[in-house]
Parts: C-alpha cells; structure tokens; sequence
C-alpha cells in the first residue's frame, strides 16, 4: 500500500456565503463519490489514478487530472477541507465567469498544480521513495480558486478561523507565503507544498500572465458595468443613428 503525499487545504480559515453552482455541484458529487471508492478498495484506486512520479513518466499521463478527485481515506478532514472550499469560492467564481470558463480555469490550475508537483520531485525529491509516492487532493485547483478570488473580490472579509474578518487580497498573500515557506524547509509532512504554489502560480498565468485568457480582466470589465446603468434614448429631432448615452 503506498503512502500517501496529500494535499491538504490549507488551514480553517474560510468566510461564510455563497449559493450552490452547477459545476461545483457535479465537482463535489464526483469528489464524495470516488472518496467512497476508495474506502470501498482500501488503497486499490491511488496506485492508479493518484499522481505517482515514476508512473507519469512511464506514460500513465492521466494522473496528472485525476489525482485531484482522490483524498486521504483515513479521517475526512482532508476531503471536508477541500470540499468546502470548492463550494465558498468555487460558486461565487462560476457565478461571477459562468460554467464553462469557471471549468476552464479550475482543470488548468488543478493540473497545472500536478505537473508542478511532478516536476519539482523529479528535480528535488524529498526521499528515496518520493519518486513511488502518490499525491492525492484538489487543493492544487483550490488554491488557484483562492488567487481568483482574491483578484476578483479583494477587499470581501474572508474569516480567519471564523472569529477574524480578513481582506481576501491579504490571506491570499499570507496563505502563498505559507505555502512558499513550507514547499523550502524540506520538512516531511506528507503535505504537497509545491502542488499549491503551483495552483496559485498557473491560476496567475491563467488570469493574468498569458494574452487571450485574461477572465481577470473580463471580471473586473463585467463588475465595473453593474456600477453603472447605461441610459440610451432616442432625440426625436435627431436622425436615427444619432443615439446618446448617459452613465
């Protein structure tokens, strides 16, 4: 049975709101429902479908998706965590994108967080058998769900353990600079340090970096015309394509 290198999520600290989206709503009943197959085959499924190093290069290239739709079997905090942070930050970036860009960006960062962790144990591995150690979680695409949200809403109150209100901008910083430290002290906590950084750094690419995917931009455009009401009218001494507008 291999030992398992998970993602944790990254602490309690979470705000309160938001509905339930479609696409998060199919993410979280696939999540529960392949957590229930691992329990059901006890340690079968992660050898195959977690992120093994030496299995990726080997050509298994599908880990690099589907290890983020598996969690740690041995108590539910690690699937709770992800889960619930899927469903606060998830939803309100589905709402805000719509379905289709907000499943775009969740997969490009989920695994853009598996090819990071990929790369940096191949290049720096933490242990002999590193190289043999299935990494597991969705907190690769939940971290790069944090930065979006963070970007898009910087100033909504996020809790700090549900007693601090903290500006979303400021515990996205505090959180990647925990990430940053940790992904260096070469400390051996089973957590994928890199696998975070990596959610965070390809959520930046994604909504920033590259020319043509910038739904940061699109995000910010879209909020600035519902600041606005836009009145058009016609002056009847005017010629028809003559139109003013008023904002």
């Amino acid at each position: 049975m291999h030992q398992y290198q998970q993602e944790s999520g990254g602490g309690g600290s979470f705000m309160m709101g938001g509905g339930l989206s479609s696409a998060v709503r199919m993410l979280l009943a696939w999540n529960l429902i392949v957590f229930l197959l691992q329990y059901i085959f006890r340690g079968q499924l992660e050898p195959t479908f977690g992120l093994v190093p030496r299995d990726v290069l080997h050509g298994q290239f599908w880990q690099i998706a589907t290890y983020m739709f598996l969690h740690d079997t041995h108590g539910l905090g690690h699937i709770l965590v992800n889960m619930f942070a899927l469903w606060m930050f998830g939803s309100q970036m589905e709402f805000l994108w719509g379905t289709q860009r907000f499943l775009k960006y969740y997969f490009f960062t989920g695994i853009g967080a598996g090819v990071t962790s990929l790369v940096t144990t191949i290049l720096w591995p933490r242990s002999p058998i590193a190289m043999d150690v299935p990494t597991i979680g969705a907190s690769g695409a939940v971290f790069g769900l944090l930065l979006a949200f963070g970007l898009s809403f910087p100033n909504r109150p996020i809790m700090l353990y549900f007693l601090l209100p903290i500006p979303a901008k400021y515990f996205v910083m505090i959180f990647g600079a925990i990430e940053v430290l940790m992904s260096f002290s070469r400390t051996n906590s089973g957590v994928a340090h890199f696998a975070h950084l990596g959610g965070l750094l390809f959520g930046w690419i994604y909504l920033r970096g590259l020319p043509g995917l910038g739904l940061f931009q699109k995000a910010k455009r879209h909020r600035q015309k519902q600041k606005f009401r836009v009145l058009e009218f016609r002056d009847p001494d005017k010629k028809d394509d003559d139109r003013w507008g008023q904002s």
